[in-house]
């Protein structure tokens, strides 16, 4: 009996190794014929050069205006300050009090000297 399992077992997996292998065929028949009856692209003048947004721009007269980076650093300083004081607020551990006032006295006195201290020589 254990005979005729496996040779059932075995006309199985041959009638699912056919059938796989018929599927691929029509896919690959179906992929090539459409592959030779599709127009060819040809690449335009656009298509081929440097992309830049959309727009033509001449790179190498490009002025980058940084005048207002000192925006940018406040915005990360004061951004990750309220996410280290959402974080702290939700651990109910007190060793975790003083490395977070360590943290907000570092952040004020960094914002303290961004406002005050080390000005640009060309405001």
């Amino acid at each position: 009996m254990d005979a005729k399992k496996e040779g059932g077992v075995k006309y199985v997996f041959a009638e699912a190794l056919i059938a796989f292998l018929l599927i691929l065929a029509a896919a690959l028949f179906i992929y090539a014929l459409g592959r030779h009856a599709s127009p060819k692209h040809t690449q335009s003048e656009n298509e081929r050069a440097e992309y830049a947004c959309g727009e033509k721009a001449p790179i190498q007269r490009l002025r980058i205006n940084i005048t207002l980076y000192r925006y940018l650093i406040y915005f990360a300083i004061f951004d990750s300050s309220v996410l280290v004081l959402a974080f702290s607020a939700l651990s109910a551990e007190e060793a975790k009090v003083i490395p977070l006032i360590l943290y907000l006295f570092i952040m004020l006195a960094s914002s303290l000297i961004l406002l005050e201290g080390g000005k640009d020589q060309y405001d």
